[in-house]
């Protein structure tokens, strides 16, 4: 039989095609991820929630210290491209002028995925509840760890209709 060595070899290669690819899938890393993983979703979750009681109370200044303070930080949007802390905190300061305009942030559906050791990226949804009206939508969030933790690099924060956003 001309082809018998592919006979055996196939069913040996197929089993290792499978094991490969059951130790690349997130749900294998997710089950097996090191102690340190579960300590830096830890450190981003806490940053997260941080950054959102500071919202809800109206303050701007601590909510943006979940962001890299750098001119190379960068945000996404409806209205552009935002580029350097500075630009950020301007845009949320015109943005979001008052306590009233902030309204009530609640982050949900977070997911998140580390890229290498010191990067992580982060999906989810926002969103706020105001006096007047609700808005809300979803963001990606690339983040890095640095010497004072994780801080998020890159923020693109898109709007929903309303009647797709959760609440």
């Amino acid at each position: 039989m001309p082809n018998s060595g592919y006979l055996q070899t196939a069913p040996k290669f197929a089993a290792l095609l499978l094991l490969a690819f059951v130790a690349v899938t997130p749900a294998a890393r997710s089950a097996n991820e090191p102690p340190d993983r579960q300590a830096d979703r830890s450190a981003i979750r806490a940053v997260l929630n941080a950054q959102q009681e500071a919202w809800n109370r109206g303050d701007i200044g601590a909510f943006l210290t979940g962001y890299w303070h750098s001119p190379d930080l960068t945000f996404s949007g409806s209205n552009g491209i935002s580029r350097g802390w500075d630009a950020v905190l301007a845009r949320y300061k015109k943005n979001y002028p008052d306590r009233s305009a902030m309204g009530m942030l609640d982050f949900s559906n977070l997911e998140l995925r580390f890229l290498g050791p010191d990067a992580a990226l982060v999906l989810g949804h926002w969103h706020l509840k105001r006096e007047k009206d609700e808005l809300g939508g979803v963001f990606t969030l690339v983040w890095q760890r640095f010497p004072e933790g994780w801080r998020i690099i890159h923020d693109h924060t898109s709007a929903s209709p309303p009647d797709t956003n959760p609440k």
